[in-house]
């Protein structure tokens, strides 16, 4: 693996991707989306890994995609330029997609037009008060390239991800905060204290119901509810022969006894 994406995981199951350029604030590489993917999948395979934390090096979150890469792609047809959207850099976004771990970005600084987009595949975002996003595509005539247009507008609704489209404006943490696009901003020295306080406390709670939970809130978004009440029935049936939960209803009827 290259020193351009590191990757740790701790006694508590939490793994950390952390973006290593901050010479380009975290600007994304080829090179960099590869082994990106590659500490993805691993996270993903190994069990011993219950929450994912996203984050960057230095004083920028990730800036996008670097522009050298762009340049040299530029002679490129229209078909290969889409092929390396889809097939490499789009590895990202469908895998952490399929991923039913849970995942923060913990956003330390600039997150710009792709490095925005990616924070918003994570499931939660945690947020240094002097942090910024910005949706900047537009401010070079491009249009969201990492699903930014898929995921904005299902947190904080349809007129206001328009508005952060078509401006190209940067957000504070304030308003990331007020408008939804962020669980939570603290102060910048606290950041990963809040965050990993947060994962902490889900990876401690019973695995296999988290990962239920989120299997069933994200495919429920696409369903009718006599389809996802189905759904829900299966996990909620298979939930009660799992060790955990006879271990919790066993420990709840002892403290009941017990007059606790």
């Amino acid at each position: 693996m290259s020193s351009l994406i590191l990757f740790s995981k701790d006694a508590d199951g939490i793994a950390t991707i952390t973006l290593n350029r901050p010479e380009k604030y975290n600007a994304f590489t080829g090179e960099m989306v590869t082994e990106w993917h590659k500490v993805l999948v691993e996270a993903e395979e190994d069990p011993s890994v219950k929450i994912i934390v996203l984050t960057g090096a230095g004083k920028g979150f990730c800036s996008g995609g670097d522009m050298g890469g762009q340049k040299e792609r530029a002679n490129n047809d229209s078909l290969e330029r889409k092929d390396h959207l889809f097939r490499h850099v789009h590895k990202i976004a469908l895998t952490m997609d399929r991923l039913d771990k849970p995942t923060i970005a913990a956003i330390n600084g600039a997150a710009r037009g792709g490095g925005m987009d990616m924070a918003l595949m994570c499931d939660l975002r945690i947020m240094a008060e002097s942090a910024t996003l910005a949706e900047s595509y537009i401010n070079v005539g491009l249009i969201a390239g990492d699903g930014g247009t898929f995921y904005l507008p299902r947190l904080i609704g349809l007129p206001r991800a328009l508005e952060l489209f078509w401006t190209g404006r940067v957000v504070d943490a304030q308003e990331a905060e007020r408008i939804g696009i962020v669980n939570r901003v603290v102060p910048d020295d606290q950041l990963l204290t809040a965050t990993y306080e947060l994962a902490r406390q889900i990876a401690a709670q019973p695995f296999d119901a988290v990962r239920a939970f989120k299997r069933a809130t994200y495919q429920g978004l696409d369903m009718p509810l006599i389809a996802h009440l189905d759904m829900v029935s299966s996990h909620l049936s298979v939930l009660r022969d799992t060790p955990d939960h006879r271990n919790k209803v066993a420990a709840f009827l002892e403290r009941k006894r017990g007059g606790r």
